[in-house]
């Protein structure tokens, strides 16, 4: 994980959700697309640093974090806004899209 990106766990989840736009990233070490995905989070990262946070979630580490948002396949990117969930999508992702996705809620 880059200085751009944070790792996200149940004791920081809703302290770290709780202001402004973060985009989380629940993610596992054996996904190929999750690992496709790191570097493009962490450009993205940089792209939007100021102004959105992006963070991930490890699901073998953090299960009860997976249970509670039903993640069913991974990678699963999903957008909050001052701790209320916006937009959830599936798979790999270009960074432009990742970026104009959370854009919409800056």
């Amino acid at each position: 994980m880059s200085e751009n990106v944070m790792k996200i766990t149940a004791e920081n989840f809703d302290e770290t959700i709780s202001k402004g736009v973060t985009l989380v990233d629940f993610w596992a070490e054996w996904c190929g697309p999750c690992k496709m995905l790191a570097p493009v989070l962490d450009s993205a990262a940089n792209e939007l640093k100021g102004k959105a946070q992006i963070g991930k979630v490890n699901v073998d580490e953090q299960g009860s974090l997976a249970m509670k948002f039903s993640i069913m396949s991974i990678p699963t990117l999903i957008i909050f806004k001052d701790g209320q969930l916006k937009e959830r999508v599936s798979g790999f992702r270009q960074q432009n899209a990742i970026v104009a996705m959370v854009k919409k809620y800056l």
